[in-house]
């Protein structure tokens, strides 16, 4: 018995989110009584594997194939279903990215076993797997198992600590072979296109998020803005003015709600929410938002949440640990200038 984790990477590097998974994979194994082995598939697998020893696996199934260099559903979940199939690892972990839904949810459905997505957390009950998810916009946690012989879980990013670095550990590293010919494989993967102005809300440590409050800023718009336009520049103004340096010197990523962005005032990657980002931060500042419902599902999770609102009544300050009566406008920037102090 076994407890497989999927090691994602992208050119020849395992992603940090990848020993989160790792980091869970270890757990569950010490309660099995059993042995984490790592997957890994494309560019520099071998290197990965001896990284991912580092963290508790004690053994790997790697292959480094040229039709495995990018990740393409067809080629990885075919490889992993045989892996499955012939090994019968008691759960098969991974983070809840894009590709890691994908990839598991594949591979779940070829070898007619059960996935249990986007878990903050594993137990186990008797012989089964139990994974716990936020329901209801994350005011409840809902219980899942699967009754197959292999549990597949995709894990929400930040839910679980990485694992720790270990010593001395000698992983058995075994090459395996594709199962498709080239030839038989659907799609080609030519390049990749480096976005720019695009945030990685997901795996922040700290997140600081501006809501529809943030037209509320006191500065004159230019001549000729009146009415929404000149608010919609307000705004703008006060996300790269106010809520930006705050973000730079605590090293946060800029989030925004939907009213926000709905608006206008930033862009939709910043958008954190039940349809934008689901975040789980250490520390979450939300500036002149109301906390809605449905922000409430993207950071409920946070570990630490403060509130900046002028509203007393504002709900946001249900969920926040730490709540600030004010103009976002006036406390922002004393709050960068207090840290900057602090944090030199």
């Amino acid at each position: 018995m076994t407890v497989f984790v999927w090691i994602e990477s992208f050119a020849g590097r395992a992603l940090p989110s990848s020993w989160e998974a790792l980091g869970a994979a270890n757990a569950l194994a010490s309660e099995l009584g059993c042995a984490v082995t790592a997957i890994v598939f494309g560019e520099n697998a071998q290197a990965i594997a001896a990284e991912a020893a580092g963290y508790g696996a004690r053994g790997a199934f790697i292959c480094s194939d040229a039709s495995l260099k990018e990740y393409r559903p067809e080629t990885y979940a075919a490889l992993l279903s045989q892996l499955v199939a012939e090994r019968k690892p008691k759960a098969v972990l991974a983070i809840a990215s894009n590709l890691g839904r994908e990839l598991l949810a594949c591979a779940a459905g070829d070898t007619g076993n059960g996935l249990i997505s986007d878990v903050i957390a594993l137990r186990l009950d008797g012989e089964n797997i139990i994974g716990a998810r936020p329901a209801y916009a994350g005011k409840v946690l809902m219980e899942m198992r699967a009754s197959t012989q292999t549990t597949f879980a995709t894990l929400r990013a930040r839910a679980f600590p990485s694992a720790a670095a270990v010593e001395g550990i000698a992983p058995m590293i075994q090459p395996v072979s594709t199962v498709d010919a080239p030839a038989a494989i659907s799609s080609l993967v030519e390049g990749f296109a480096l976005e720019s102005g695009t945030v990685n809300l997901t795996d922040a440590a700290i997140i600081v998020s501006g809501g529809r409050g943030m037209a509320n800023n006191p500065r004159s718009a230019p001549d000729g803005l009146k009415g929404e336009a000149a608010a919609i520049w307000k705004a703008k103004d006060g996300f790269a003015n106010t809520l930006t340096p705050l973000a730079e010197t605590l090293g946060a990523a800029l989030g925004a709600s939907r009213a926000a962005v709905d608006a206008g005032y930033i862009p939709y990657a910043h958008q954190v929410g039940q349809t934008g980002k689901v975040v789980s931060p250490d520390l979450y500042i939300a500036c002149g938002i109301s906390g809605a419902i449905q922000h409430q599902a993207g950071m409920r999770n946070s570990k630490i949440i403060v509130a900046i609102n002028k509203d007393t009544q504002a709900p946001i300050f249900k969920l926040a640990r730490y709540g600030i009566v004010g103009d976002l406008y006036e406390v922002v920037p004393a709050l960068t200038a207090a840290l900057r102090r602090r944090l030199g």
